[in-house]
Order: structure tokens, then C-alpha cells, then sequence
């Protein structure tokens, strides 16, 4: 898919198509008949609900019909590429983190800050806001945040009489002394803690939390080697020591999904998670469930928002201003978030999460309520043009430490070197 990704945007960059496609996203809206594409990702549940904030759109703009194009998340991409490099993209565009650079730095996507009166972000948070930013220039408003947590299942710390630190001040030693205690009580029926170095949310608090980042301002990977290399040994040494799942198992959970982790069918005590899937591994457990703050926060802050996705307008758009009007209603309108609700997030627009918070229950209300408990520093880079698949070279070595086919220094050498390569190559 990366292929697909690289070469349609390659073809879009010779095709010269930066720049708006007709009128100005910060003029008036037109009265004539118009149409908008909007293009999204995502399950059947979430397909009703936005069709619904579109209904809600169109009785207040009868000449502007929205049309809907949706799809799952693997075909998303290779259509979006495909229409994006035939001068063909959707007026509004649902965009990832991972692709914003690739689109963004060809051209490909509309500063959201010549919209003008057409679409306001003064209700966003800053750090929110900056998730979706490049070189100064907004290309995504955050539909939502979330930040890097631990899931406690509580039931399973009762059962076998485990009581845990203070969260706003344990370290990584003692979440790792903690989950020794419930492996060892369990007699092996659970471990303590669930393996994570699977996505890069765990990285970059690692990272951060020791002085680094794992992309620099101008794009390159920063995170040095031996830092890397700490994070895959304490990894390795949780598998090795019967603290979390051996290789094998850890290594079948994280490639099926949600429902199968250790978290959601109680074979692991504690997991790490954004906070946002607490209520679907609340449902999946049928158990109770706490939402913890990452050990070592209390020396140097490592947690950041991460946006769960982002609005985007094409630069071809030849509906600008009606796009950007379409785009501050699905962002600012508290009658699409009282449809939406948490499906893309907990919102990112803060006077909308409060007034969502209000009306939430359970799980979604302490997901709410735990992340505006967290403090939380500055975004990180953007992931540059070229790095989209991180993760899954992520995953490969995180595989090879647990699976001892590379050492943890050998695997962050190699990560490093090849994700840099795929930045230099884009």
C-alpha cells in the first residue's frame, strides 16, 4: 500500500496540483447548487452516525448536497492516492497522522488557516491544534484526542491482592514490581503486565520521558540508539522474566486485534492503551477497568495528545469555502457531536468536551474525565513524508528482540536506519 501511497503522490507532484482549485476558502458562500465530496473511513456504526450530521448540515444548506464516500481503512488509503494524484480528491478529506506529511507536503491539502471566518479553532486546544500542523501551516483539525494510559483491570488486582502506587508518581521499575507480584500470585493463570512495542505511541513516551524525540524539527529520526535500545531490553526483560506473556503469545495478541489482547479476554492484569479504547475493552472483559497514568511521568513529562484524526480540505477543492463552512460544523457544532459523540474521539474542541463530558456515562465519561487529568508537554513532529509506515517496522523489531533474533541495540540500529531510509527515498 505504501507503494501505491508513494508513487499517486509522486504523480500528483508532477502534476503540479498545489494550490486552490477555484475561489477562496475564506470568501462568502455560494447560493448557487453545489455539491461536496466528503471521504471517511471507519465501521457501519460510524457511517450512520455521519450520515446523519450531513442530513443535519444539508436542512441548514439546502443548495449544498454532501456526498458520502466511505470506505474500511485498508482500501481508504490506495482510493485516496488513486483520486488525489487524478486531480479527482473529495472536497473533505478524513485524514491520519501518519499520511498528513505525505499529503500535505506535496500540495495536496489546503491550509486551514486561510478559511478565515469560514472556520474558527479558537475552542481547540493549542497542543491539540499543533498535532495537525506543518511548517507552521494547519492542515487537520483534530476531530479528537487521546493520550498513552495504562488499563488496570481492578477485579484481577483484588483477586489476587495487589495494590498499586501512586500513579502520578510510580516509576517504570515499579509498574514492572507490581505486574512480578500478580504473575507470581496468579501461579501463571495471568501475568502482570500485557507486552506492548507494537505502536509508536509507546516509543515516543519513552523518548520523551528521557530527553529525546523520535523525529527532530526538520524531519529526520532523532531518537538516539542507546535510548531505543532501553526501551526493547526492559520489553525483553518483562517476557523473559514471566511478567508479561512469552514471545509467541504476545506476538499472536498484538496482531488480532483488540478483542484477543490480554487485556480484553483478563490473561494480563495490565496493559498499556489509549485511553479513548477503554470503553471497548470494558465491553470485550466484562470486568472493571482503570484507566492509570504512565510510570515516570513524575520526572519528566512524556505524555502529548495524539489526535485520533483530522478534517482535511483538498488544495483542489473547488468548493473551498463551502468545504471549510462544512469542516467548522462537524467541529464546532454541538449538534454533530451530540451525534458523533466519542466515535472519532474525545473532542478535541474543548468547550464541546465539556458539554459532551456531561452527557457522558461509564467508561466514555472516565476516558473523558482521565484525559483532562493528564499533563500533558508539547506535540511531537508530525510524521514526516516518508516515515507512514512506522509501525509496521515498529513491529518487526519488536518481534526479533522478543523472539531473540536481534539484540536490543542491534534492532534499534536497524530501525533507525531504515525508517530514515524511507524518509530520504519520499
Amino acid at each position: 500500500m505504501k507503494k501505491v501511497l508513494v508513487g499517486a503522490l509522486a504523480a500528483l507532484l508532477l502534476a503540479g496540483c498545489g494550490g486552490s482549485g477555484g475561489g477562496k476558502a475564506d470568501g462568502d458562500l455560494t447560493a448557487d447548487q453545489i455539491e461536496l465530496r466528503f471521504t471517511w473511513w471507519g465501521s457501519d456504526a460510524r457511517h450512520q452516525r455521519t450520515q446523519q450530521v450531513i442530513d443535519l448540515w444539508q436542512k441548514a444548506h439546502p443548495n449544498i448536497t454532501v456526498k458520502g464516500e466511505f470506505k474500511e481503512w485498508n482500501g481508504y488509503w490506495d482510493s485516496l492516492a488513486t483520486t488525489v494524484a487524478a486531480n479527482d480528491a473529495p472536497d473533505v478529506i478524513q485524514m491520519d497522522e501518519l499520511y498528513l506529511a505525505s499529503y500535505a507536503e506535496r500540495g495536496a491539502l489546503l491550509d486551514l488557516a486561510t478559511a478565515g471566518k469560514n472556520l474558527a479553532i479558537t475552542d481547540f486546544d493549542a497542543k491539540a491544534l499543533a498535532t495537525g500542523a506543518i511548517d507552521g501551516k494547519q492542515y487537520g483539525l483534530p476531530t479528537g484526542v487521546t493520550t498513552y494510559s495504562l488499563v488496570a483491570n481492578t477485579d484481577l488486582l483484588a483477586k489476587y491482592g495487589v495494590t498499586l502506587p501512586d500513579d502520578a508518581s510510580w516509576t517504570w521499575d515499579d509498574l514492572k514490581s507490581v505486574g512480578d507480584q500478580i504473575s507470581k500470585a496468579s501461579k501463571g493463570e495471568v501475568t502482570g503486565l500485557q507486552s506492548w512495542g507494537f505502536d509508536i505511541g509507546g516509543v515516543n513516551i519513552w523518548a520523551r520521558q528521557n530527553g529525546a524525540s523520535l523525529y527532530a524539527p526538520d524531519g529526520k529520526v532523532a531518537i538516539p540508539a542507546d535510548i531505543l535500545a532501553k526501551y526493547w531490553q526492559y520489553l525483553l526483560d518483562i517476557s523473559q522474566q514471566g511478567i508479561a506473556p512469552p514471545a509467541s503469545v504476545s506476538v499472536e495478541r498484538a496482531g488480532a486485534g483488540l478483542d484477543q489482547s490480554g487485556t480484553a479476554t483478563n490473561k494480563s492484569a495490565i496493559g498499556t492503551w489509549w485511553n479513548s479504547q477503554l470503553t471497548s475493552l470494558a465491553k470485550a472483559s466484562g470486568q472493571n477497568l482503570k484507566l492509570l497514568k504512565i510510570p515516570g511521568e513524575g520526572r519528566a513529562t512524556g505524555a502529548y495528545y495524539k489526535p485520533s484524526m483530522f478534517w482535511s480540505i483538498s488544495s483542489r477543492s473547488k468548493h473551498p469555502a463551502e468545504a471549510a463552512a462544512f469542516v467548522n460544523f462537524l467541529g464546532n457544532s454541538q449538534e454533530a457531536a451530540d451525534i458523533m459523540l466519542t466515535d472519532r474521539g474525545i473532542p478535541a474542541n474543548t468547550t464541546i468536551r465539556t458539554a459532551l463530558t456531561g452527557k457522558l456515562e461509564g467508561t466514555d465519561k472516565a476516558a473523558a474525565e482521565f484525559l483532562d487529568s493528564v499533563k500533558v508537554g508539547e506535540a511531537p513532529r508530525v510524521t514526516p513524508n516518508g516515515a507512514s509506515d512506522v509501525e509496521a517496522i515498529l513491529k518487526r523489531h519488536t518481534e526479533s528482540v522478543l523472539f531473540e533474533r536481534e539484540t536490543p541495540q542491534q534492532a534499534a540500529e536497524a530501525f533507525i536506519k531504515e525508517l530514515q531510509a524511507g524518509i530520504d527515498a519520499a
